[in-house]
């Protein structure tokens, strides 16, 4: 299953923030460079991550964006849910008109039900357990963060690990 292009710059930006110590701010454009993506679309993705109550934003000269409990807690699954707009997975409706089968089509269902099957195997996946530090420290560097930044290493699900 494909994710659209904003749940992936809004999952990224929360990856990153995620990574930052504790009460850090973040600038939009900080996030932006980091995830290279435009300053334009990562602004739509904040604003949307604190619409949703996972960051919280302090305006000024020294403000900025940080993830907040709601947001270290959630979930890619939970997420993707919230930042899905596609009504229709098989788009059965289009500008051009109607599937001539959308009537008593088995397919439409059979796709609204395996992307609940895509979202219920990311509901697993705490988004802030996911960045380590030898993907974050060079990113970090990149943005002006100290390079002595160690990013959190991800707390393992006994539950997901193979056992040996």
């Amino acid at each position: 299953m494909k994710i659209n292009a904003f749940a992936d710059v809004s999952l990224r930006a929360v990856m990153v923030m995620a990574a930052v110590p504790d009460g850090q701010l973040l600038t939009t454009q900080a996030v932006a460079d980091a995830v290279g993506t435009p300053y334009n679309h990562v602004s739509k993705a904040m604003v949307r991550l604190r619409e949703l109550g996972l960051i919280d934003v302090e305006r000024g000269r020294l403000g900025g964006s940080r993830l907040n409990a709601a947001g270290r807690r959630a979930t890619v699954g939970q997420l993707l849910r919230q930042l899905d707009n596609r009504q229709d997975p098989a788009e059965c409706q289009s500008p051009n008109g109607d599937c001539p089968l959308i009537t008593e089509c088995g397919l439409r269902h059979a796709m609204s039900r395996a992307r609940e099957a895509f979202y219920r195997e990311l509901d697993v996946v705490v988004i802030s357990s996911l960045p380590h530090t030898r993907q974050m420290t060079p990113v970090f560097q990149t943005i002006g963060l100290r390079p002595e930044f160690r990013a959190p290493e991800p707390k393992l699900d006994p539950a997901l690990t193979p056992s040996a």
